[in-house]
């Protein structure tokens, strides 16, 4: 299986997509948005924003477990991992999106 991005429509009627890894895992998800066009936009920013140093942000939640979010260049985020139970876990997330993103087609579910 390719890695992929699956565009979905909320049931209140939004849009949102997650980043599957070729082994179906998801490794990234975005927030909600109001239009699909809109969503597609995000797609285009996690693909660009994925290849940009310093993008990345690894964080440790209050459980103790491990996430990373992907931020664009005006600081917004455009993606957030599930949660890890290790850093390295969560570094391995961001090396998968790193590799996926770019290239991975789009699933259009919506």
């Amino acid at each position: 299986m390719a890695a992929k991005y699956h565009l979905k429509k909320a049931s209140d009627g939004q849009f949102h997509f997650n980043l599957h890894a070729s082994n179906g895992e998801v490794v990234i998800s975005s927030e909600l948005y109001k239009a699909k066009t809109s969503a597609i936009e995000g797609i285009e920013s996690v693909r660009r924003n994925s290849q940009r140093e310093g993008a990345f942000e690894l964080k440790e939640a209050s459980n103790g477990k491990h996430y990373f979010v992907l931020k664009a260049t005006n600081g917004q985020v455009v993606g957030q991992s599930q949660m890890y139970g290790s850093r390295a876990s969560a570094e391995n997330g961001v090396a998968s999106v790193k590799r996926y993103a770019p290239d991975a087609g789009i699933s259009d579910d919506s």
